[in-house]
C-alpha cells in the first residue's frame, strides 16, 4: 500500500504528514510527559528518550500497513496520529492512536485530525469501521471522539491495568457512510 504524502485541513493549519528522522527531538519533547504516557499503553514508554523516538520514527517510516502520520500545526511537529489496519476477518476496520503534546492542546489541534485521518481512513484505505479505546479517566479524549461522530459502542469493565490502577475502557468507533 502507498502512503499519502500529506494530508491537510481546509485551512492548512493542520498537516497530516510522514515522521522525518529530523522529528526525532521534537518527539521527545512532546512524548516525554507523564501526562501523555498516563492515557496510553504501556508500549509508549515513560519517559520517553531519544532512543525511543529514532526507534518509532524508523518503524513509522519503514512499515506502510499502519499509517501513521506526524501532526503538524502552524508548521511546529505537535503529535502523532496513526490507523492501525487489524487483520483476518476484521481486515475493513482500523485501531486509532493519537496523541498531542500537552502545550497544543485546547486548541482544536486532535479533534481536526482525527477528523482528517478518519476521512483519509474511508476513503484511501476503504476502511468500514474505525474505533478508538479510550481509558476511563480521558475525558477530553472521549469529548474529542465525540465532537467527530465517533460513538460509544461499550465499556470494557475493569479491562486495563495502568500504573497498577485497574481501570474501564471505553470503546468507541465510527462506521463509514
Amino acid at each position: 500500500m502507498r502512503r499519502t504524502k500529506e494530508i491537510k485541513s481546509v485551512d492548512n493549519n493542520i498537516i497530516l504528514r510522514p515522521f522525518m528522522p529530523s522529528d526525532a527531538e521534537v518527539l521527545v519533547i512532546l512524548a516525554n510527559n507523564k501526562n501523555i504516557s498516563i492515557n496510553l499503553r504501556d508500549g509508549f514508554p515513560h519517559p520517553y528518550s531519544l532512543k525511543d523516538a529514532r526507534i518509532f520514527i524508523k518503524k513509522c517510516l519503514k512499515d506502510n500497513k499502519q499509517s501513521i502520520f506526524a501532526i503538524q500545526y502552524k508548521g511546529v511537529l505537535v503529535g502523532s496520529i496513526g490507523l492501525y489496519k487489524q487483520e483476518d476477518v476484521y481486515q475493513l476496520s482500523a485501531e486509532l492512536g493519537y496523541f498531542v503534546g500537552e502545550a497544543y492542546w485546547n486548541k482544536g489541534i486532535a479533534t481536526k485530525s482525527i477528523g482528517l485521518i478518519t476521512k483519509y481512513g474511508f476513503e484511501n484505505l476503504h476502511l468500514n469501521r474505525i474505533f478508538a479505546g479510550v481509558f476511563q479517566n480521558n475525558k477530553a479524549s472521549m469529548l474529542i471522539l465525540e465532537k467527530n461522530d465517533f460513538l460509544l459502542e461499550g465499556i470494557k469493565r475493569k479491562a486495563i491495568i495502568k500504573e497498577n490502577q485497574i481501570m474501564d475502557e471505553y470503546l468507541f468507533a465510527k462506521l463509514y457512510d
